[in-house]
């Protein structure tokens, strides 16, 4: 009895892809190489798949950064506990927020952009938002309120994540050393008494004081 032959394969076809392939494999070029390296075209290679393959899981890489940052939110972001004060809650939130982007400061270089988001954070910015209207802020102050503490975060998690990558990347002495190693005292007396130890001063983790010295000073206007 004569054998049915095997379905013959279309040549050139690229393999079936699926939305976790796509999502593992963009995240991978972010961690290694950030905002920048991660193309479409980049992404399919990677992959072993075509750029026209990627259109039917997402339409750009716009698209494809809203979809990464839904991902990261959802494992990542848990609602805390809010206290009962007002002032505290805004406290708690954003540091809830902070502890969650500065462990994938790719994200921070998307969201400065002020354009992609990700609805699941959105949660977070109502709780900043209606505490400093429960501290007596208006609702234009309250989002005046919220974006300068966006502000202070991203910008706190921008610049630790840019020194740590120089010290990978270049252990040479760096600039600034050599012009606080000649600081003039009659000039700069205060930085001066201080210089030997300004690397490890502004070193130091103090997020959450400027945190709190920032809500205190908004929530008492």
């Amino acid at each position: 009895m004569p054998q049915t032959p095997a379905p013959r394969k279309t040549p050139g076809r690229p393999p079936r892809i699926s939305r976790d392939e796509i999502i593992g494999t963009a995240l991978r070029i972010l961690d290694e190489g950030g905002v920048d390296r991660l193309t479409m075209r980049r992404l399919a290679a990677e992959i072993g798949s075509t750029p026209m393959a990627l259109y039917h899981h997402v339409r750009n890489k716009d698209e494809l950064l809203v979809l990464l940052l839904d991902d990261y939110a959802t494992r990542t972001l848990r609602r805390p506990e809010l206290p009962d004060r007002p002032r505290e809650r805004v406290i708690v939130a954003a540091e809830a927020i902070h502890e969650v982007l500065a462990a994938c400061p790719w994200i921070v270089t998307v969201l400065t952009a002020d354009d992609l988001l990700s609805k699941t954070a959105l949660w977070f910015v109502e709780q900043i938002v209606d505490g400093f209207v429960d501290c007596g802020l208006t609702l234009d102050q309250a989002v005046h309120g919220y974006r300068a503490i966006w502000y202070y975060t991203a910008g706190e998690i921008m610049v630790r994540a840019a020194a740590a990558r120089r010290r990978a990347e270049d252990d040479r002495p760096i600039h600034r050393e050599s012009v606080f190693a000649d600081l003039d005292p009659d000039e700069v007396p205060r930085l001066a008494q201080v210089a030997d130890r300004w690397e490890a001063l502004t070193a130091q983790d103090t997020y959450s004081d400027g945190l709190r010295a920032l809500v205190d000073g908004l929530a008492t206007r």
